[in-house]
């Protein structure tokens, strides 16, 4: 995966481990954090047709947590150490989990259309799958 040094490998620093290995210029190179911003838009989409009674309610929360995910692996791309990478991954890890439990009470709520659902849901799973690979990838 781009964006991620080797600890044994590398020093430790994530810029220099990054530059030692070539591997992408930013995080907008990384497969994770654009599937995270998909994921976003989706979750905008989708919330777009809640009720007006939860603007403060469900409909926030939602959207924060899923702006949270790609901010958080970018804020961790940014960091200095293989560390604190894997805490804000961590963190990003954390908001999807939160967005997938909103996607369960949404649903049960009626609030939501099927087909914006599923593809939430479906790009969840999937930054989900690729987060935990990418965790295991720095944790090795």
């Amino acid at each position: 995966m781009q964006g991620i040094g080797n600890r044994e490998q590398g020093t430790g620093n994530r810029e220099q481990d990054a530059e030692e290995q070539n591997v992408g210029e930013s995080f907008k190179d990384l497969a994770v954090w654009q599937r995270a911003v998909q994921l976003t838009v989706a979750v905008y989409k989708l919330t777009s047709s809640f009720p007006p009674s939860e603007q403060f309610g469900l409909t926030s929360q939602m959207r924060r947590a899923a702006v949270s995910v790609a901010s958080n692996i970018a804020e961790g791309y940014g960091r200095a150490t293989t560390g604190e990478y894997l805490q804000f991954l961590g963190h990003a890890r954390g908001s999807n989990c939160e967005i997938q439990t909103q996607l369960i009470i949404s649903r049960e709520l009626g609030f939501d259309s099927e087909q914006l659902e599923k593809q939430a849901e479906s790009l969840s799973g999937e930054v989900s799958r690729m987060l935990v690979a990418m965790m295991n990838k720095l944790r090795d």
